[in-house]
């Protein structure tokens, strides 16, 4: 009997969250034509999807409750990091916003999922990363979405 409660438990964690049922494969996903490059959980997102606009490349996990943008976009008015954030119209219920003069990063929850959004500035370009997820793995997530953050970078 406890061997098949635990095997029910063991099978509904992985279920619950596949992002870290395995140990996640992290590789560098880069936009040469703007040099942004982020650390990307490939093991994780491993469908492609959209195209933004700009650069770059939408993927999502296999069973879609998971996606991620990375994206590259000329600065056309040269706007600062609040300033361009204002123009976005982010919702009035943020739960996490630090903008400083080299970038802005924002979140909180949209229906059953937590957003997230970092770009960074350089030059005349602006270089983000957007990810969505179920808000019941949020803690799941936490050192996924930090890894990705903190490693985006731009020429």
């Amino acid at each position: 009997m406890k061997k098949v409660i635990l095997t029910a438990t063991l099978v509904l964690a992985a279920t619950a969250c596949a992002a870290t049922a395995q140990p996640v494969r992290w590789t560098t996903y880069a936009i040469p034509e703007t040099g942004t490059a982020v650390d990307f959980p490939a093991s994780i997102f491993t469908e492609q999807s959209s195209k933004p606009d700009g650069y770059g490349q939408r993927f999502r996990t296999p069973d879609g409750r998971a996606d991620i943008t990375v994206q590259a976009a000329p600065n056309v008015s040269n706007d600062s990091p609040a300033a361009f954030l204002a123009k976005k119209r982010p919702p009035a219920q943020i739960q996490y916003k630090r903008v400083t003069s080299r970038f802005f990063a924002v979140s909180s929850y949209k229906g059953d999922k937590v957003w997230y959004d970092r770009c960074n500035f350089s030059g005349r370009m602006v270089h983000c990363v957007l990810i969505n997820y179920p808000a019941s793995e949020e803690r799941d997530w936490d050192g996924i979405v930090t890894r990705i953050s903190l490693s985006l970078r731009g020429d």
